[in-house]
């Protein structure tokens, strides 16, 4: 686990950092002799670049945070489309389908589980279950390979789509803004926030808390949106939940 799973944790450890960071180039500026006007100006020049290089990270890494968000949620839709898609081609096949479609609906039940559950521990269960089911609704549709018709072919085929479109999500929430990505921002932002210090005229720590603030805040917003389970702002199986009640027995 890292404080990128958890967005509050990275919002107050990444203020503290910055502050203190401001508050590190302020007293070095007090350390030194005065900077002349020659240099001061010099010196606005690279804070100036420095910051600017800092809001274009922050607002590339956000553009890649809301990109991951939309595909977990296009590929929600895509999960309960394939499976209502599914669970009606399962009443073109001969014979008693109520075992497969049974089955059918257990592994929507655990699709939601996945979506809804917040701590990775209680994944283990939902992923060995989720696996067990894949393997039944399988063996059952494999099992009219006897009837090489169009209708089997169907079906088949959007069974296929129901297990791969698992894929597709699971990779989807593996998809995260690296690291590294995240240790290179940082590293700039405790940059910017000490040369701030260091170039102030005077010595004020509420002027110095403004832009670890505004850094941090913009951190938080990327790590919830960037978190699948550890934030606030997480993707609602809304389209799976409809499924489910319509599929319910009356």
């Amino acid at each position: 686990m890292t404080p990128m799973e958890f967005p509050l944790i990275m919002l107050v450890s990444s203020f503290a950092l910055l502050f203190v960071a401001a508050e590190v180039g302020n007293f070095l500026r007090t350390k030194t002799r005065p900077l002349s006007e020659d240099q001061r100006q010099d010196l606005s020049v690279v804070v100036g670049a420095t910051l600017t290089l800092l809001g274009l990270l922050i607002g590339f890494s956000f553009s890649m945070a809301i990109n991951r968000y939309d595909q977990r949620k296009l590929y929600e839709e895509a999960e309960a489309n394939a499976i209502g898609t599914e669970y009606l081609r399962l009443g073109l096949l001969s014979g008693d389908t109520s075992k497969v479609r049974e089955l059918l609906r257990a592994y929507l039940d655990q699709r939601i589980l996945f979506y809804t559950t917040r701590h990775e521990d209680g994944l283990t269960k939902i992923n060995a279950d989720t696996a067990t089911l894949q393997n039944e609704l399988w063996s059952a549709v494999e099992s009219h390979r006897a009837e090489p018709t169009a209708v089997t072919v169907l079906t088949v085929t959007g069974m296929n789509d129901v297990l791969n479109s698992q894929g597709y999500t699971q990779a989807a929430w593996w998809n995260r803004i690296p690291v590294a990505a995240w240790v290179l921002m940082l590293t700039i932002a405790i940059c910017c926030n000490a040369l701030i210090g260091y170039s102030a005229h005077r010595t004020g720590w509420r002027l110095f808390m403004i832009l670890p603030v505004a850094v941090a805040i913009a951190f938080f917003l990327i790590a919830d949106l960037d978190s699948p389970r550890g934030g606030a702002i997480r993707v609602v199986p809304q389209n799976l939940l409809a499924l489910s009640h319509s599929l319910r027995p009356s």
